[in-house]
């Protein structure tokens, strides 16, 4: 790989600290609008802290807190996906949610819940008896006792949306800049000179959109944060494809103050989740998995659908997601900095993306950021990795089938590595591709792939037994 340089030229009009799904979004909001735009990322490739682990849901919102800024925000950003998914060949697939009561606390609470969805806009939905809910999902387990269906909301890929939202950025004009971790910076009051691992970098806005580190940066920057990011973990079952045939809505639990509860729901790569739980912790970096907490979880699985029990196991996976002391987003403007935090987004974090970054950009305005939007922004599309969708392996000439598990192609993975959002690793690549998710694991493909990623990754991996 060639080496990174020491310095970077030249200015930015706004610069944006992380290439999570939050980061991706205002990039590509604010390069629509016609700005010049830096997006900064410590990590070898963009998705890689809370972003890289969620359930791939786009919410309505209507258990959102009712008035709140993340419920304005997955509002907006929900209209907007609506909007543009065709254009950057993002899947929009069909389910509807189905909230399920199972004892009689959680259905004493169902109808203010009810009404928290139509204060929220969302309107179309009724109660529904213990045997309505049964009808729309047989293979419920024993103790349903009433629910209420949500019919708008859909399941999309996790990481699709995020990488279009930066491609787009960077089809018109974006700068990314990888492996370039934010070390200081000072405001003089006309510009920020920021100090980072790869030399220094102007801008006349930074947006912190930094995540599980969302108030270190700050700190670094600003001299304080106004929040502590305390991470939350949530474990995940993730059962082979035939389980994906047991429900047709995403099964939701009647949500807590804490948490949205465990999920089940079938994925866009074919599979279903089991997931997530709700674990504080101090550690940022590593998501444990822990034995007694998964069989816990595949446990509530079952009695919520009894059909999982004879179903195997694909994979078991954990995220963390920056949770703060504050129930709500904390996203505010620095009055003289020109410099807005974008911090504590949690779970809902895919869902609003789109709609927190028009909500950056009006606060913006206040620093007196104004260009002339783009009047033909370059349309991108990603390469569609739905299971809902054609994909590759259906089309000629695509060189074969390299990971035969998730039926990834030669001409899959060669895309992925090329272009201005090359993947950097090999979990930047399964992100793209979906190499390696499947039965195996990478058991069969690993090899295959070290060969074509070799000399292409600046995290490699292992080389191949030999170069035949």
């Amino acid at each position: 790989m060639p080496a990174a340089p020491s310095a970077l030229q030249g200015s930015f009009d706004v610069a944006v600290i992380g290439a999570g799904v939050i980061g991706c979004a205002i990039a590509r909001r604010f390069t629509l609008e016609g700005a010049r735009v830096a997006v900064i990322e410590k990590a070898p490739d963009i998705l890689d802290g809370a972003s890289k682990g969620n359930s791939a849901i786009l919410h309505t919102g209507f258990d959102a807190p009712p008035g709140a800024l993340e419920t304005a925000c997955i509002a907006e950003g929900y209209a907007e996906y609506l909007e543009i998914h065709d254009k950057l060949g993002l899947p929009l697939i069909r389910a509807g949610a189905l909230v399920v009561a199972w004892t009689e606390e959680e259905e004493a609470l169902l109808p203010a819940l009810i009404q928290q969805a139509r204060d929220n806009g969302v309107a179309d939905i009724a109660p529904l008896s213990a045997a309505e809910t049964r009808a729309l999902e047989p293979g419920l387990g024993a103790g349903v006792r009433a629910g209420f269906r949500v019919p708008r909301e859909y399941l999309i890929d996790p990481w699709s949306a995020p990488h279009a939202y930066l491609l787009q950025a960077l089809a018109n004009g974006a700068t990314l800049l990888r492996g370039c971790e934010v070390t200081g910076g000072g405001f003089d009051g006309a510009m920020w000179r920021l100090e980072t691992t790869r030399g220094p970098l102007s801008a006349g806005i930074v947006i912190n959109a930094a995540g599980l580190y969302g108030d270190r940066i700050d700190a670094r920057l600003i001299g304080h944060s106004d929040f502590t990011i305390r991470p939350r973990k949530g474990q995940f079952i993730v059962y082979d494809k035939p389980a994906a045939a047991l429900a047709t809505h995403i099964l939701l639990p009647v949500p807590s103050k804490i948490t949205k509860g465990i999920v089940v729901c079938r994925t866009a790569f074919g599979n279903l989740i089991v997931g997530p739980t709700a674990e504080d912790q101090d550690d940022r970096e590593t998501a444990a998995l822990v034995p007694e907490t998964l069989a816990a979880l595949r446990a509530r699985g079952e009695e919520i659908l009894p059909a999982l029990a004879g179903q195997d196991v694909t994979a078991i996976y954990a995220g963390l997601r920056p949770a703060s002391e504050f129930k709500d987003y904390q996203i505010r403007a620095h009055a003289g900095l020109n410099y807005v935090t974008v911090g504590a987004i949690r779970s809902t974090g895919l869902s609003s993306a789109l709609g927190t970054a028009r909500h950056v950009h009006r606060l913006c305005a206040e620093f007196g950021h104004q260009r002339t939007p783009l009047g033909a922004p370059v349309w991108p599309q990603v390469t569609g990795i739905s299971e809902y969708a054609r994909r590759d392996w259906q089309c000629p000439g695509n060189g074969g089938i390299v990971c035969h598990c998730e039926r990834v192609t030669r001409r899959e993975i060669e895309a992925a590595l090329s272009g201005p959002l090359a993947a950097q690793s090999l979990a930047g690549l399964k992100r793209r591709t979906r190499v390696t998710m499947g039965r195996c694991q990478g058991f069969y493909c690993s090899a295959a792939l070290a060969a074509l990623t070799k000399g292409r990754l600046t995290q490699p991996m292992a080389e191949a037994e030999d170069d035949r």
